[in-house]
């Protein structure tokens, strides 16, 4: 059998001639001329996109670097799917992913659960920053510059020991973010007072929506890495490689463990969290309540930003425990307001309001790109599937292609960043560390103590109960009964033991304190179950098979304690959200972190890492393109499994040959050829069927079918095949004519190529149907949206 040909030849250099010459094409293996694209140096054409999609694009390096954003080392986040591989005609072994490999999944489930910091600010203050050029106001500066904390933050365990942490970050949210339903709405009318059609900057968003940055639709998720395949396709140059250094670029470089699609897939899977009662990661642990120098009655106007938080308007829901730590912060005018008097302002502010106060320095004057020190805000990395879908379809329908990214000041990004980390080194992880120390003392260490258990019992097997309503750590019933729990509205007050041991565990997990967070949810687990707090229950045991797998690091975990623990727990959890509460998203998270978190141990856990994610493919939990992601992550744990010995005892090659072939399918029924002919690529290689004069497989319709799949993506990567023999002339002037109506086709629409179905409106309203018949994209003038 003859090796696959790789659809990307590479033009050669001649030694005696500088010229370029095109590579002879064979007549049953001639491509089409729009395929030979990808050898030519690209042009982005659309900056604004290409910045959107720097974190799949083969671009992002350049990207990130021109936009301020950090740019992961190379020795954290693999390459991209896109840089150019080896041909498959060349062997590219699917070698087992080392450890350093599978840290990439444990650092984004690391910095997905992290505290999370709301952001209210006054009038003034938005006034201010929209001067500035800030549509979004202080949320949309402070954001990006919450995801990673410069320098190290040292954080105390509940065993007094402390350890430095290079990743750690939060999160800046809006006062109510997280309550709505990820779903968007259009406007009833898009038409004028007199019937005229609307402007289209008029339907543009001034900012995101609040609803927006909730995150937890599995229909947008997968629409979303659509968007970015898509994109990916119009992008044949990979980073850092130009038109000459392709064949060296190909030999050198390594086929990638970990897919930057199902890394994207993950990221957005883990983003944007929604509010609810029986989790408590996106529950405020602190709030910045910001105003200007420019404000009349600063005091004031900080105490009615205080009041409004406690029992006005913004006010969380009974279920969320208020008193969390409030952070005041004035923002000085550096072009028009005077030092001297804001100083005087802030050192009034400590004398009211205690020590948790910061003076922050912004410059109002707008910044320019074409000023020496501006710099391109970084674009937000954990935001929500639905914002970034609206993102990308406000920058599709604007006339202009220049990137509306705000620029700011040098100085000013360097003052928020000082900001961010005081605020987090010296009020947010000492509170939460004092916090949780008075928690675990209080309420868990009796929970764990003898009496504690025999209460246990007595709550279990005792339809008798003399607790008291007025004591927080005895709980009190709700009906009279011998629970906590509020059947009726589905939730633990704030006050009541399960409630504050739910919160202990959580801070446990956001200060990476993860044995003490283990021993929490277990006990919780069993309280909940008792209660019947079906939702409450699962929640904790997805947390502590979760915490279980964190404590133990990167070393192997025991059969035993996976059997009788890890996987128990997640049993428990996976059938309570799916059966029992219906939770859909909550469930494909619980499969797809316990997944990573098992891949990361090796050995037979890589085995139960794939049987859970089949488990989500069996229930049918994720669209076609979460199919296809799960289904080639599967082949990745069982191509990572080794074997023992000289017969290679319990190695898994043909399972991940075979789960290969089934990704190469899916990939290939989504008419995404290049993803197809990488996994078929990878399961010939296991096979032992990628050389010359290789004997057949045993199983003749494995043969056949591998077979057919070549053949097929032959077809797809060859269509539009010219039929001349040799005419090279033609070919290459055939080549800049399609280029160059490619490159006026791509100024004025999206790079991606994925056209909304009739079911699934530009941003994400409707849910999305796997069968909905693929229309045109709508008309952005007659579709509003807020």
């Amino acid at each position: 059998m003859t090796p696959i040909e790789h659809p990307l030849q590479s033009p050669q250099q001649s030694d005696s001639d500088s010229s370029l010459h095109l590579p002879k094409i064979r007549q049953q293996d001639r491509k089409s001329p729009l395929s030979s694209l990808a050898n030519l140096p690209y042009r982005r054409s659309n900056a604004s996109l290409s910045s959107l999609f720097a974190s799949t694009s083969s671009l992002s390096n350049i990207t990130a670097s021109s936009s301020g954003t950090v740019t992961p080392p190379a020795g954290v986040v693999n390459g991209s799917v896109f840089s150019p591989g080896p041909s498959p005609g060349g062997v590219r072994s699917p070698s087992p992913a080392p450890l350093a490999a599978t840290d990439e999944s444990k650092a984004l489930i690391l910095q997905a659960f992290v505290p999370h910091v709301g952001v209210l600010p006054s009038q003034d203050c938005e006034e201010l920053l929209r001067h500035k050029g800030i549509n979004g106001g202080l949320l949309e500066l402070l954001r990006p510059f919450g995801e990673r904390i410069e320098g190290r933050v040292v954080i105390r365990d509940s065993t007094g020991s402390s350890r430095p942490w290079d990743d750690y970050g939060i999160r800046f949210t809006g006062v109510k973010d997280g309550l709505e339903e990820p779903v968007f709405e259009p406007r009833k009318s898009a038409e004028g007072r007199q019937g005229q059609p609307a402007n289209p900057a008029d339907l543009i968003p001034e900012y995101k929506p609040a609803r927006l940055r909730t995150g937890g639709n599995i229909a947008q998720i997968d629409e979303l890495v659509e968007r970015h395949l898509a994109y990916a396709d119009q992008q044949p140059v990979s980073s850092g490689t130009d038109y000459m250094n392709y064949k060296e670029a190909s030999v050198s470089q390594k086929s990638p463990t970990t897919s930057q699609f199902h890394t994207l897939f993950l990221r957005r899977l883990l983003s944007g969290l929604p509010l609810n009662p029986h989790e408590t990661f996106s529950h405020p642990v602190a709030l910045v309540i910001a105003i200007s120098s420019r404000n009349p009655a600063p005091i004031e106007e900080l105490r009615n930003l205080y009041s409004s938080s406690n029992q006005g308007e913004n006010r969380l829901p009974p279920w969320v425990n208020n008193e969390y730590l409030r952070y005041y912060v004035l923002i000085h005018d550096e072009d028009y307001d005077d030092i001297k008097r804001s100083t005087t302002l802030f050192e009034q502010m400590k004398r009211h309001f205690g020590l948790h106060c910061h003076l922050l320095r912004l410059r109002s004057t707008q910044c320019l790109p074409s000023d020496d020190d501006s710099l391109r805000l970084p674009i937000c990395q954990w935001m929500s599937a639905g914002e970034e879908l609206a993102e990308i379809y406000t920058r599709e329908n604007l006339e202009d292609d220049e990137d509306p990214t705000p620029h700011i000041f040098e100085s000013d990004a360097a003052n928020i960043r000082s900001f961010v980390r005081e605020m987090v080194t010296q009020s947010i992880i000492p509170g939460m560390e004092r916090v949780s120390a008075t928690w675990n003392d209080q309420v868990a260490s009796r929970r764990r103590g003898l009496s504690g258990r025999f209460t246990s019992l007595t709550k279990r097997w005792t339809p008798f109960s003399s607790r008291s309503a007025t004591n927080p750590l005895s709980g009190g019933g709700v009906g009279g009964g011998n629970t906590n729990f509020d059947a009726l509205q589905g939730f633990y007050r704030p006050d009541t033991p399960e409630a504050i041991m739910r919160k202990l565990a959580d801070y446990a997990v956001m200060l990476r304190d993860f044995r003490l967070a283990a021993s929490v949810y277990e006990i919780l687990a069993q309280d909940f179950k008792n209660d019947k707090a079906w939702r409450a229950y699962a929640a904790a045991c997805e947390m502590a098979a979760v915490a279980t797998l964190l404590s133990t690091g990167n070393a192997p975990l025991s059969a035993r304690t996976r059997v009788e623990s890890v996987d128990q727990m997640i049993e428990n959890a996976y059938y309570t959200y799916h059966t029992r509460s219906l939770e859909k998203y909550a469930a494909l998270r619980t499969l797809v972190v316990g997944a990573e978190l098992l891949r990361g141990k090796g050995g037979s856990a890589l085995d139960d890492a794939a049987r859970w994610l089949s488990r989500g493919l069996e229930d049918r939990l994720v669209g076609q393109t979460g199919h296809a992601l799960l289904v080639e992550r599967i082949a990745v744990c069982y191509s990572a499994r080794e074997g023992v010995g000289r017969l290679r005892s319990g190695e898994r090659r043909r399972k991940a040959a075979f789960w290969h072939t089934l990704a190469s399918d899916a990939w290939l029924r989504l008419d995404k050829p290049s993803q197809a002919e990488k996994r078929l690529a990878d399961a010939m290689t296991l096979y032992g069927i990628n050389e010359e004069n290789a004997p057949p497989l045993a199983f003749r319709e494995m043969q056949r079918f591998l077979e057919e799949l070549r053949q097929s993506l032959r077809e797809r990567l060859g269509q539009g095949v010219s039929q001349g023999e040799g005419d090279e002339a033609i070919l290459v002037e055939q080549v800049q004519e399609e280029s160059e109506q490619v490159d006026q086709r791509t100024r004025r629409q999206s790079l991606s190529i994925a056209a909304p179905s009739q079911s699934f409106d530009p941003l994400g309203a409707a849910p999305l149907s796997p069968t909905s018949p693929v229309l045109e994209r709508p008309d952005p003038k007659a579709e509003g949206f807020e």
